[in-house]
C-alpha cells in the first residue's frame, strides 16, 4: 500500500494478489481466534485462580496457539482455493487498497455463489465461536468480580480486562460489518438494473373481511390486556415475595418478561392495522420488528429449556440443588438464553438486510416475519433459507432435547417413589411447564421447520397466532392458577395491602 502511494501504476500480479489474499485471511482469522483464547486465559486467572498453573500449563498454551493457527490455515485455504476457481474477465481495477474477497468477486464474470456460501459459513463460524467463547468467559468473570467485596479489588479486576474488551469490540465489530454480508455482490448486480428500492411495506393482516375486523380487534385487545396484566403481575409478585426468590421463579420472571416483550413487539401494531385503512409499515420499522421478534422468540425457546433443567436438578439431585443452581449459575443461564436470542436475531436480520425487494410490497402476514418477507425478494434467498433452516432446527431441537432429557430423568426418578401421593405431587409440579412447552414448541416447529413451504402462508398465520398472542397470554395463567406457591404469595400480598388500607382508615 505504501509503494502504491509513490508509484503511478498501482499494479499487482495475479500470483501476488492471491498470495496477499491467502496470508491476509490466514492472519485475520488467527487474530480472531487468538482474542478468544486470551479471554479464556482471563477467565481461568480470575475464576479458577488456584488451578491456573495446571489449567494454563505450557502444553495447554502450545496446543491452543496451534489450534489458532490451524483455524487460520483452514479458512485461508478454503477462501483462496475458491477464489482460484473464479474467472476474471471484466475491468482489472480492484476497488480497494489490497486484494480482499469482495472487491475481487466484483470483477468476476463467472458464478460467485460458492464463494459467497464459503464466506458466509466461515465468517459466521469464526466470528460466532470466538464471540461465544469471549462472552461466556466474561459472563463468568463479571459474576466472580461481583463477589469481590473490596471496591479496589473490583476496580483492579475490571481494569485488567478493559484493554482486551476494547480490542475485541473494535476487531469483531469491523469484521462482522465487513464479512457477514455475503450476498452484497448479488445485491449490487441487481441494484444496477431498473429495480426501485422498497421504502415501505403493506401488511395484509389476518383477514380482508370487513365484518371480522371489529370482533378480532376486541378479541386481540382483550388478549393483550390479559397478557400485559398477567406477565407484569407475575414479575411484580415474584419481586415482592421473598419466599419466591428461588431459581424456579427467577426463571419464571424472566419468561414473563420475554412474553411481555415479544407480545408488545407484535400486538399493538396488529391492533392499529385493524382500525386503519392502509396497513403500512416502513422498511426500518419492519426490520426492527423482525429483529426484536426473533430475539424474544428464540430467547423463549431456550428459557423453556432452562426451566426444564431446574426441576431435573431439584428432583434427581436434591442434595446438590443449592450448589448446582446457585445465583451465579442461574445468572449465567439467563445470560446465555439472551445471547442465543441476540445471535439468532442478528444473523437473520443481517441476512435480510442483503435481500433486494422489488416485487409487490404487500406482506401476506400480520407482522414482519422471515418467510413472508422472503416471498417479496427478487434476489437469491438461498442463504436466508439455509440460515433459517439451520437456526430454526437448532433453536427448536436443542431446547427440545434438553426438555426431553430432563423429563426422561425426572420420570425415572418419580417412578422410584413408593408413595402414590408423592408421585402425583411430583407430576403436578411439572404439568404446567409441559403444557407451556407443548403449545409453544408445537406451533413454532410447525411454522419454521418447513422453510420451502412458503405457499401455505394463510395456514401459517393461524399457527403464528398461538406463539405470538395465545402463549404469552396463557403462560402467566398456567403458572399461577396451577401453582400453590404463587396463590399463597398473591393472597399474602392482598392481605397485607388490605391491612395497610384498613389501618390507614
Amino acid at each position: 500500500m505504501l509503494v502504491n502511494f509513490v508509484t503511478e501504476k498501482n499494479s499487482i500480479s495475479y500470483l501476488e494478489c492471491m498470495t496477499q489474499l491467502y496470508l491476509f485471511a490466514f492472519f485475520i482469522i488467527s487474530e480472531g481466534s487468538m482474542l478468544a483464547v486470551m479471554a479464556y486465559d482471563r477467565y481461568v486467572a480470575i475464576c479458577s485462580l488456584l488451578l491456573y498453573t495446571v489449567t494454563m500449563s505450557y502444553q495447554v498454551c502450545s496446543w491452543l496457539v496451534v489450534e489458532v493457527y490451524m483455524m487460520g490455515l483452514i479458512g485461508a485455504t478454503a477462501h483462496t482455493f475458491c477464489m482460484l476457481k473464479v474467472v476474471f474477465c471484466k475491468a482489472k481495477t480492484i476497488n480497494h487498497y489490497f486484494c480482499d474477497l469482495f472487491p475481487l468477486l466484483e470483477l468476476s464474470c463467472s458464478s460467485t455463489y460458492i464463494n459467497e456460501v464459503v464466506i458466509l459459513c466461515f465468517s459466521t463460524f469464526n466470528i460466532l465461536t470466538s464471540i461465544l467463547t469471549i462472552l461466556a468467559s466474561y459472563v463468568s468473570i463479571i459474576a466472580s468480580i461481583l463477589l469481590i467485596r473490596s471496591t479496589v479489588g473490583r476496580s483492579k479486576a475490571f481494569s485488567t480486562c478493559s484493554s482486551h474488551v476494547t480490542a475485541v469490540t473494535i476487531f469483531y465489530g469491523s469484521a462482522a460489518f465487513m464479512y457477514l454480508q455475503p450476498s452484497s455482490i448479488s445485491q449490487r448486480k441487481i441494484a444496477a438494473g431498473n429495480h426501485s428500492a422498497v421504502t415501505e411495506f403493506i401488511l395484509a393482516g389476518l383477514t380482508d373481511k370487513p365484518e371480522l375486523q371489529l370482533p378480532l380487534f376486541l378479541f386481540f385487545l382483550g388478549a393483550y390486556v390479559v397478557t400485559v396484566v398477567g406477565n407484569l403481575g407475575m414479575i411484580t409478585l415474584i419481586g415482592l415475595s421473598s419466599h419466591l426468590h428461588t431459581p424456579m421463579y427467577y426463571f419464571l420472571s424472566s419468561l414473563s418478561f420475554i412474553d411481555l416483550c415479544y407480545s408488545t413487539v407484535i400486538t399493538p401494531k396488529m391492533l392499529v392495522n385493524f382500525v386503519t385503512e392502509k396497513n403500512s409499515i416502513s422498511y426500518p420499522e419492519c426490520l426492527t420488528q423482525l429483529y426484536f421478534f426473533i430475539f424474544f422468540i428464540v430467547s423463549e425457546c431456550h428459557m423453556l429449556g432452562v426451566m426444564a433443567y431446574d426441576p431435573y436438578v431439584a428432583i434427581c439431585n436434591p442434595l446438590l440443588y443449592r450448589v448446582t443452581m446457585s445465583y451465579q449459575v442461574c445468572f449465567r443461564l439467563v445470560v446465555e438464553v439472551y445471547m442465543m436470542g441476540l445471535i439468532s436475531a442478528t444473523a437473520h436480520t443481517g441476512c435480510m438486510l442483503r435481500v433486494v425487494f422489488c416485487k409487490a410490497k404487500i406482506i401476506n402476514h400480520y407482522f414482519c416475519d422471515v418467510l413472508p418477507l422472503l416471498e417479496l425478494s427478487c434476489s437469491s434467498t438461498y442463504i436466508n433459507v439455509v440460515v433459517l433452516l439451520c437456526f430454526s432446527a437448532f433453536n427448536t431441537l436443542a431446547p427440545t432435547l434438553t426438555v426431553l432429557g430432563s423429563y426422561a430423568s425426572i420420570i425415572a426418578s418419580i417412578l422410584q417413589i413408593n408413595s402414590t401421593e408423592g408421585r402425583s405431587k411430583a407430576f403436578r409440579t411439572c404439568s404446567s411447564h409441559i403444557l407451556a412447552v407443548t403449545i409453544f414448541y408445537g406451533s413454532v416447529a410447525f411454522m419454521y421447520l418447513q422453510p420451502s413451504n412458503v405457499s401455505s402462508m394463510d395456514q401459517s398465520k393461524v399457527s403464528s397466532l398461538f406463539y405470538t398472542i395465545i402463549v404469552p397470554m396463557l403462560n402467566p395463567l398456567i403458572y399461577s392458577l396451577r401453582n400453590k406457591d404463587v396463590k399463597v404469595a398473591l393472597n399474602k400480598i392482598i392481605e397485607k395491602r388490605l391491612f395497610c388500607i384498613n389501618k390507614g382508615l
